[in-house]
Order: C-alpha cells, then sequence, then structure tokens
C-alpha cells in the first residue's frame, strides 16, 4: 500500500502532461489554420499537421520512446514559428481602417491626423462610397470629460466599449480600439486568438463610429454613460490614448482577443501600478457599465444600475438624428447626467 500515493501521483502527472501535449496540438492546429502564410494552403498544412501528430501519439502509446520527442518538437517548431510572425501597418486595408491616427503634441496645442468621418447610408454601411479622413486641432486645457458607449451585436455578454472625449468649443472625439481587417477579411472569434488582425486606435467624430453602429448595422445596440472623472485625470487618459496611438502608427500590434483587444489593450496603456483592480468584466465586457456603476465611474443622478442601463439606450435618438449635424448633441438628450 505505500506504493499506492506514489502511482497515484504518477498517473496524476501522466495525465496533467497529456492534457498539456493534447492542448499544446490543438493551440499549433489553429495557429497554422489562422496563420499559415499561404492563406490558400493553410487547411491543407494543418490538417497534414494534424494527421502527423496523431501518428506520433499512436506511436507513443505503441511504446516508441522516439516518438514522445516528436509530439514535443513538432508544436515547439509550430510556436517558435508563429512567435517570429510581425504585425504589419502596409496591407491592403479596407477603406475604414486604412488609415492609422497619429498626433503632434505642442504644449496645450494637439493636432491630430486621420480622424474619421465617414458617411454612412443604408446601402453602403461600410462608407466606401463617402470616405472622409480629417485633420483636427483641439486644446488639451479645453478638455471637459469622457462619456462611454457600449455597443452590443448580438450577444449580451460581450460588448465594444467607445469612450468619447469632450471638449468646450468643439465636438467630440471618439476613439474605438479594433481590429484591423483587410480587404475580403471578416472577424473571427476563434481567429482572434492567433496572429489573424493587426490592432487599430479610429479616432473618429461620433457621427461616424458611433451612428454607423446605432442606424446602419443591423441588430446593434448602443448604450450612453458620463464617467464621474476630475478634468486632470481625463486629460491623463487622453493623453495615455495619444502615446498609444502614436506608438501604433509607428509599430504595430497584434490583435489578441484576449490579450490585446478593445478593453484589455486600454488597460495595459496605464502603468501596472496605476492600473484598476482586475474584473472579469473587463475580459467579459458585456456588465463592463456593471462594473463602472459599482465602482462609482458613472453619474447616475441616484438611479438603480438595471434603470440607469435602460434610460443609456440611444438606438431611437440616434437614428431621429441621423443626418443632423447636431447628431451628438440629440443622443445626449435626456440620458442621465447630461
Amino acid at each position: 500500500m505505500a506504493g499506492f500515493p506514489k502511482r497515484l501521483l504518477r498517473i496524476a502527472c501522466a495525465l496533467l502532461l497529456g492534457v498539456v501535449i493534447l492542448g499544446w496540438g490543438a493551440w499549433s492546429f489553429g495557429a497554422l489554420w489562422f496563420d499559415c502564410p499561404v492563406a490558400s494552403s493553410s487547411h491543407a498544412v494543418a490538417f497534414t499537421y494534424l494527421g502527423l501528430f496523431f501518428v506520433l501519439l499512436f506511436l507513443v502509446a505503441r511504446g516508441h520512446w522516439w516518438a514522445s520527442l516528436g509530439v514535443v518538437m513538432l508544436p515547439a517548431l509550430v510556436t517558435f514559428w508563429w512567435l517570429l510572425l510581425e504585425p504589419n501597418n502596409d496591407r491592403d486595408w479596407q477603406t475604414d481602417v486604412s488609415r492609422t491616427p497619429w498626433a503632434e503634441v505642442n504644449g496645450d496645442i494637439i493636432t491630430i491626423h486621420n480622424v474619421r468621418n465617414f458617411d454612412y447610408r443604408p446601402d453602403d454601411k461600410s462608407g466606401e462610397k463617402n470616405p472622409r479622413w480629417e485633420t483636427r486641432t483641439i486644446r488639451l486645457s479645453h478638455l471637459t470629460g469622457i462619456d462611454a458607449f457600449l455597443n452590443f451585436w448580438g450577444v449580451s455578454w460581450m460588448a465594444h466599449p467607445i469612450l468619447s472625449f469632450q471638449f468646450e468649443g468643439a465636438p467630440p472625439l471618439a476613439i474605438s480600439v479594433e481590429t484591423r481587417k483587410e480587404r475580403g477579411e471578416s472577424y473571427s472569434a476563434l481567429g482572434g486568438l492567433y496572429r489573424q488582425f493587426e490592432l487599430i486606435y479610429i479616432v473618429a467624430d461620433e457621427r461616424d463610429v458611433i451612428r454607423v453602429r446605432s442606424n446602419y448595422r443591423d441588430g446593434e445596440d448602443v448604450y450612453l454613460y458620463r464617467i464621474s472623472m476630475p478634468r486632470a485625470e481625463v486629460r491623463e487618459r487622453f493623453l495615455e490614448y495619444i502615446r498609444a496611438m502614436n506608438e501604433l502608427n509607428e509599430h504595430p500590434r497584434w490583435y489578441n482577443a484576449i490579450t490585446a483587444n478593445c478593453t484589455t489593450a486600454v488597460r495595459s496603456q496605464r502603468s501596472i501600478a496605476a492600473r484598476n483592480p482586475w474584473d472579469f468584466r473587463i475580459l467579459l465586457n458585456g456588465n463592463i457599465d456593471e462594473m463602472f456603476y459599482q465602482r462609482g465611474l458613472l453619474v447616475t443622478e441616484g438611479l438603480p444600475f438595471p434603470e440607469l442601463r435602460r434610460r443609456a439606450h440611444i438606438n431611437a435618438a440616434a437614428k431621429a438624428a441621423d443626418q443632423d449635424p447636431e447628431f451628438s448633441q440629440r443622443i445626449r438628450s435626456g440620458i442621465p447626467g447630461f
């Protein structure tokens, strides 16, 4: 009986090792499936890899020691290749992500280039027919606050946050962290776990980046909240975005659905010491507005959260204000905090 615990420990270790190897093999299959440099052959290469991997597993089970080395080396080689893949700013991009924003900071004056202000139509939801890129100059001293939009596209547990910075005497500037897709690409949740997309910060007029979601894309809902934050901190957060977008303009970065997405990329802009405590709602961000509410980051007017969220829905107001130059003012009318 004395040897029983040791045998049990060996069995547990063997099972754990098996799970790790199988998981590594599955991940490597996905890496070849999504990121193979020859896209037309990616599926064939991935299935060839998978077949070879299972042949090696079969040989391990038959007692061939050398096959154990192969089972480890095969995904290790794929991982080594995958880690060498580099992001690129020079691709055939879709029109709405064809330019990266960048800013010149000269004391109080900030000039932002490639601000997106597309004009969408029901028959042109991508803005291909009416693309418009602008250069805008703002004063940091005129920055007054931040508003937060939360965009849902069909699932309640995931959303897309967009922060909009408010200025005295100038229209808001909305910033959306997104995947940068090439022509013909579409978003894939699994592909987002690999090196399928680059990361991009879209700086845009609200009539572009909000209206396309509330008015023109099918089945999307948008909610609007006012953030409660001192002006000094608002300016600090804005400058964090400026630094991040300038860095991406010079040094592209991979998007990742977990580690560098629309919320985690923003969190990583801040120094580790300055980051707010981790919460699972940062990743499964469909309830990130509830997290903000609980942390006292929203102007609530004393409303309970369910009522605040109900009144924060702006789709009807956005559709009514569709072509109005006062779009930003009209979608805020009647919303708590405005």
